[in-house]
């Protein structure tokens, strides 16, 4: 059975502003490593599916170096590769109009590779999924196209797309934020939402672009998949049936998030963090692969810390950290004090500053003596500010001048 992954990475994520400010949303950094993109790419990769293309479009470069740095290895091997591809521009002179008219414009790729399905995955979740045992359930109900779907309680249902399935999983409807979603069949307390993942049979998907194509029409969720369940067979694959080797019994075992706001971002980073956290990065069975950096080990000189994840390069001296993330080469001065704080690559926080429910982005050198998070006015008279009160600082002009640091 052969996979063809087309992977939709052209986000804009404008919701997640200012992080995405000068980048992607895919390529928004996650974790003490990561970039949101790794995931879908570990996860197609583990499922042997390792035929890829990335389809970018909104401000790519730095996914575009990320993916060849962290992913370039996967073309060693014949067959297999993750290849980056940006609008081809073969109907025209426009940018990719949406998530279906992304993949037609791309059709010479899945017609030139002939495979049996083709996965349309978006590159802008944090979760791990077997897509082998998604493969399995279309084939045993000889689907022509696969959703994966997650259950979601009723009570917040209406904060996604939702689908109407039966007791087989045939989709009879999709509903959009719907006020009274209809419940899944085996749970009356939870309905189905849409992940935006779609297993196609080729056939199928090549004719429904077409289609699509002469009506003017541009996306799976709103035209396409729609369309489809009136004349094919269009199932909903239960997510939560998902089984991944090595997931901790401590963990959500279908853990799933669209981190599309930067309060569902911070969560979710917050979730990577304890002893037994909800989403342990650390599964040596179902590896997320990610940029091959080669800089020196973290260095704690002196300090108190509780609940923190630390990249490699970086060095604290004489701080206060607790549930936080500090990626690659963040440098932390004496006397400073963070708390539930992500701090991106290359900043620098410098002696006496407080900071807390921040988020910085990388190249920021914060002054000595710096306030965040602790007057709230203050605080959205300079910088960005979520509904649920989480600051953030966009990225800085440049890398911090840390030459004395290097010792």
């Amino acid at each position: 059975m052969k996979v063809l992954a087309m992977v939709l990475a052209g986000g804009q994520g404008s919701r997640l502003h200012p992080l995405t400010a000068e980048r992607s949303k895919p390529a928004v950094p996650f974790g003490s490593r990561y970039r949101i993109a790794d995931f879908v790419l570990g996860n197609l990769v583990n499922s042997e599916i390792r035929g890829i293309y990335l389809l970018v479009q909104y401000k790519s470069q730095s996914l575009i170096e990320h993916v060849d740095k962290a992913w370039g290895h996967a073309s060693a091997f014949p067959g297999q590769f993750v290849t980056v591809v940006p609008p081809q521009m073969r109907e025209g002179q426009e940018w990719f109009q949406g998530t279906s008219d992304a993949v037609y414009q791309n059709i010479n790729l899945i017609e030139r590779h002939a495979p049996d399905m083709v996965a349309v995955f978006g590159a802008d979740h944090i979760y791990r999924m077997d897509v082998r045992q998604m493969v399995d359930f279309h084939r045993a109900r000889s689907a022509h196209v696969s959703v994966a779907a997650i259950p979601v309680p009723l009570a917040e249902a209406s904060a996604f797309g939702i689908i109407d399935a039966d007791a087989k999983g045939r989709i009879r409807g999709f509903l959009e934020k719907p006020e009274n979603p209809p419940p899944m069949p085996s749970d009356p307390s939870r309905a189905y939402g849409s992940m935006g993942n779609y297993l196609f049979d080729t056939e199928v998907l090549l004719e429904a672009l077409r289609d699509a194509r002469e009506r003017g029409e541009h996306d799976f969720g709103h035209h396409i998949l729609p369309r489809l369940i009136h004349s094919h067979g269009v199932y909903a694959y239960n997510f939560a049936e998902n089984v991944v080797p090595g997931v901790a019994a401590t963990e959500d075992q279908a853990y799933w998030r669209d981190v599309g706001t930067i309060d569902a971002y911070y969560a979710a980073n917050r979730d990577v963090l304890g002893a037994t956290p909800r989403f342990n990065l650390f599964n040596p069975q179902w590896f997320i692969n990610s940029s091959n950096y080669q800089g020196p080990s973290p260095r704690i000189a002196s300090g108190e810390f509780e609940n923190i994840a630390i990249g490699a390069g970086s060095l604290v001296t004489g701080a206060r950290i607790r549930n936080s993330i500090l990626r690659r080469e963040v440098i932390v001065e004496e006397d400073v004090e963070i708390d539930d704080c992500i701090i991106m690559d290359y900043t620098v926080i410098r002696r006496g500053s407080r900071l807390k429910r921040v988020i910085v982005d990388r190249y920021n050198d914060i002054a000595p003596n710096t306030r965040i998070g602790f007057d709230a006015a203050a605080d959205r008279s300079r910088y960005a500010v979520s509904e649920g009160g989480v600051v953030v600082l966009p990225k800085g002009p440049d890398v911090p001048d840390v030459t004395r640091y290097r010792i």
